[in-house]
């Protein structure tokens, strides 16, 4: 580990103020000029110094026939050429006194034979003039508090708090549109290739000093150095949750790897074993995966697994408890106080018992302050449960029947949203519980998105909203109490 952020050899990579690209044209079809299009869509703001042996220019940029007749040294270089040639452009890139180079080009040690042999003469190149390399057979870095993104695909989404570094580059990529549309984002995401210098351990370092990281997932086929691992992990931990998808555990997953970076997989119970010695939380999938980041990176430490579920209808309600259990939660009776202040709130058709099950509320606001507000103080509870049930179609036809403009109708369905959100959302300031939604409604309802908007994650069903608890729950047992 280092003192600063700007020890880390990711540094500059991450944050460069100028970058020299070879392998962009004016070919459309061209992977250097997709990579080149999507750091110029992210709006870098540095010096951009293509390489070309033939164009005076390359998408509006000035062109140059070597990087030895560039008018600086480069922060940073981005390759992405034919196998052949990369070697020599990174001897060049040593000769300019370029120091921190990504290696976006292919056909090394994955594919074996000769590409081997390439990838030890790149090492060898990289070690004699002291460059850092990540990759290669990588897509670089996306870090849009930087505006920078030499990946295959536009960035899609403002910039977030989840830092990834993945063995998969288009495993970057291809999230971009799925973490936009749970209101989340990247902080700075890493594809590291085949890691032949530059590898997930430097990647968690830096992501560990990152001020713009609340959590660090992993991508991972394979880990080179499980010892340093464990210990940068363990060092990690207590301040700063690290979530882990490792998919080469099954024989299949484990030759998937290999062909694809070269990793050498290990046995999935040794992963577990590592994950679980080092703090490190495991998801099965890749929606848990960003399922449990969300929840690490916006709710606060539950002090235990126990959880209260408030819902208005008896099936979901009963959903989520059987959700909760097969997950390791526990649902306690509510507290007599508790009771007693509910009362006024349910009406005769509704429960008191765990989950509280309100069937109908004369006054809907209800549902988002006042019984949310009793619940989240329950002595026997640390985390609450919600299931978030209002169409917008309801919400507009109350409305019509008060004769109301169209324009009216909006305001006031707006209104109405705003205000329900307001209330659940204060509560997660003035109450140090996790709150978690889940809901059988699309994610684009207005007021479920913008419960998400304003720092409730909202699952679509109980099941995973339960997983991400307990995940919660196994982050708080290796955290430090508060003093």
């Amino acid at each position: 580990m280092f003192n600063s952020i700007e020890e880390s050899p990711l540094y500059q990579i991450a944050n460069p103020r100028s970058i020299v690209f070879f392998g962009a044209s004016n070919s459309i079809s061209a992977m250097g000029t997709n990579l080149l299009m999507s750091l110029q869509a992210a709006g870098f703001e540095g010096a951009i110094y293509p390489v070309h042996l033939k164009e005076k220019k390359v998408l509006d940029l000035k062109a140059y026939r070597s990087v030895l007749d560039l008018p600086e040294v480069p922060d940073l270089a981005v390759i992405v050429l034919p196998t052949k040639i990369v070697n020599q452009t990174l001897e060049e890139c040593g000769r300019k006194g370029i120091r921190k180079v990504a290696i976006v080009s292919g056909g090394f040690r994955e594919v074996g034979g000769s590409g081997v042999a390439l990838e030890e003469e790149l090492k060898e190149i990289a070690g004699r003039y002291g460059i850092r390399v990540l990759g290669p057979n990588c897509l670089g870095v996306a870090n849009l508090h930087h505006k920078l993104n030499t990946t295959f695909i536009p960035y899609e989404g403002d910039p977030g708090f989840i830092g990834l570094a993945s063995q998969s580059g288009s495993f970057v990529t291809q999230l971009f549109d799925y973490l936009s549309k749970l209101g989340l984002g990247f902080s700075t995401a890493f594809s590291v290739g085949n890691e032949v210098d530059i590898d997930l351990i430097d990647s968690m370092e830096y992501l560990a000093a990152c001020p713009n990281t609340k959590v660090i997932a992993l991508y991972i086929e394979g880990i080179k150095r499980g010892r340093p691992f464990m210990e940068t992990a363990r060092l990690i931990v207590p301040h700063k949750p690290i979530v882990a998808l490792y998919v080469g555990g099954s024989e299949t997953g484990r030759r998937a790897g290999f062909s694809h970076t070269g990793a050498l997989a290990g046995p999935d119970d040794l992963y577990s074993g590592m994950f679980r010695q080092s703090g490190v939380i495991r998801a099965q999938s890749v929606t848990e995966l960003f399922d449990f980041c969300w929840v690490l990176g916006e709710l606060p430490r539950p002090k235990g697994p126990r959880v209260v579920i408030q819902t208005h209808s008896g099936g979901p309600g009963a959903a989520a408890a059987d959700s909760c259990g097969r997950a390791g939660l526990e649902l306690p009776d509510l507290s007599d106080d508790t009771v007693e202040k509910l009362a006024p709130f349910v009406p005769h058709t509704g429960s008191v018992n765990n989950p509280v099950d309100l069937t109908f509320s004369k006054n809907p606001n209800d549902f988002f302050s006042s019984i949310p507000q009793i619940l989240i103080k329950e002595k026997m509870a640390d985390m609450l449960l919600i299931y978030f049930f209002t169409p917008s179609q309801v919400v507009k036809r109350a409305l019509m029947q008060m004769g109301l403009s169209e324009e009216e109708i909006m305001n006031q369905a707006m209104k109405f949203t705003d205000h329900q959100c307001s209330s659940i959302a204060r509560l997660l300031e003035t109450d140090d519980k996790p709150i978690i939604g889940y809901t059988f409604r699309s994610l684009e309802e207005p007021s479920i998105s913008e419960l998400i908007n304003r720092g409730i994650p909202v699952f679509p069903g109980p099941e995973r909203a339960a997983r991400a608890m307990a995940a919660l729950v196994k982050y708080a047992k290796y955290v430090p109490p508060k003093a």
